[in-house]
C-alpha cells in the first residue's frame, strides 16, 4: 500500500475523531458553516480513489463519505462521527503491505 493511502487514512481518522468530540466538534463545524463536512467529504473521496488504486479497504472512507452528507443532523451526526472514526483507526492499524486480492 502506498504511503499517501496510509496518510489520508490516518488524516481522515483524525478528522472523524475532531468532529466525534461533543460540543468542540460540533461547534468547529457549525462556526464554519459545515465546511469542514464538504472538506472532510473531498478528502474520503480521495482517500477512497487512492485505496482503490492500491487495492485497500475503503469501507471505512465510504462510512465517512455518508457520515459527511448526514453530518448536518446533531445528534446522529456525532454518533456517525464517532463510529466512522473507530472504523477508520481499526483499518488503520491493521493496514497490509500487500494487497488482499
Amino acid at each position: 500500500m502506498s504511503n499517501t493511502s496510509k496518510l489520508l487514512k490516518w488524516v481522515t481518522c483524525a478528522i472523524e475523531a475532531f468532529f466525534a468530540i461533543p460540543l468542540i466538534g460540533g461547534g468547529f463545524i457549525l462556526s464554519y458553516g459545515w465546511t469542514p463536512l464538504f472538506v472532510a467529504l473531498i478528502l474520503h473521496v480521495i482517500a477512497i480513489l487512492s485505496l482503490l488504486k492500491d487495492r485497500g479497504s475503503i469501507i471505512g472512507n465510504g462510512l465517512g463519505v455518508i457520515t459527511s452528507l448526514v453530518g448536518i443532523i446533531p445528534i446522529l451526526g456525532w454518533i456517525m462521527h464517532a463510529v466512522t472514526a473507530l472504523v477508520l483507526l481499526i483499518e488503520a492499524i491493521t493496514l497490509r503491505s500487500k494487497p488482499r486480492y
